[in-house]
């Protein structure tokens, strides 16, 4: 009967929450309602989905692994979608894996993070992640600063600049600010956010330090696969790899 209680008071909240979301931007002209339910509805599957499965895929190392590469194929899907790059999208797959892959690979080599499914997926998970959202944040502020100062690219090959050092010199700082959420978040952690792999060693009945240590290796892990992210997409923007067909770069949360 708690139980049963516990669920409803769970499901007030989050119906609560969502509404709370959908209400604000519907009614200040953010964005339309609908995405926000639809985000909600597939959260809930989703973690649905893999509450079945985990316990499972945790116990069965090839299954970890899998269950990593179709994290790191969700999240260069996404990236793509938002970027808006068609099938060159594909190419954000690399600024994805290129500082994610050495990170995990430098936290298993050095015994940080043993090899078991119970710490590989939550800490390759909160790579990809972060990853993910710098590639998003850097790419589609390049792209929309190359739109709109096409004119000073044009500027810069006439005076002798190469195509790449061209485009390089106009995208560079603007994606630059994909940054600056990480770095907030390092600057402030412990004063401002307790991190969820902190929170939950603590709950898990870690002591403190040690899961203070876990984590500011996660965020400094982090920082550094974003800043690889962020620099590989400059890279391939300046080289023409990552660019929009015809389609605008308006913005579309669905």
């Amino acid at each position: 009967m708690v139980l049963v209680a516990d669920w409803v008071r769970l499901l007030i909240v989050c119906v609560v929450f969502v509404v709370a979301a959908g209400a604000v931007v519907r009614f200040t002209g953010l964005t339309a309602v609908a995405p926000f339910f639809t985000a909600s509805a597939r959260a809930v599957l989703q973690l649905a989905a893999v509450s079945v499965v985990i316990t499972f895929v945790l116990t069965h190392l090839g299954l970890t692994w899998a269950f990593l590469v179709v994290m790191a194929a969700v999240a260069t899907a996404t990236s793509a979608r938002r970027t808006e790059t068609g099938r060159k999208g594909v190419w954000v797959a690399l600024a994805i894996l290129v500082g994610t892959v050495p990170a995990l690979g430098l936290l298993l080599g050095i015994g940080l993070l043993p090899v078991r499914g119970i710490a590989l997926i939550p800490v390759g998970g909160i790579l990809i992640g972060g990853a993910m959202t710098a590639t998003t944040l850097s790419a589609r502020r390049a792209l929309d600063t190359f739109r709109d100062r096409h004119g000073e690219y044009e500027a810069a090959r006439a005076l002798g600049f190469g195509e790449r050092a061209a485009v390089g010199l106009i995208v560079r700082q603007p994606a630059a600010e994909a940054l600056i959420p990480a770095l907030d978040q390092t600057r402030t952690v412990g004063l401002v956010t307790l991190p969820g792999a902190f929170v939950g060693m603590l709950l898990g009945g870690a002591p403190v330090w040690q899961a203070g240590a876990l984590q500011i290796v996660v965020l400094l892990a982090l920082l550094a696969v974003e800043a690889a992210a962020v620099a590989t997409v400059v890279e391939l923007v300046a080289r023409g790899l990552i660019r929009r067909g015809s389609q605008g770069s308006e913005v579309r949360l669905t």
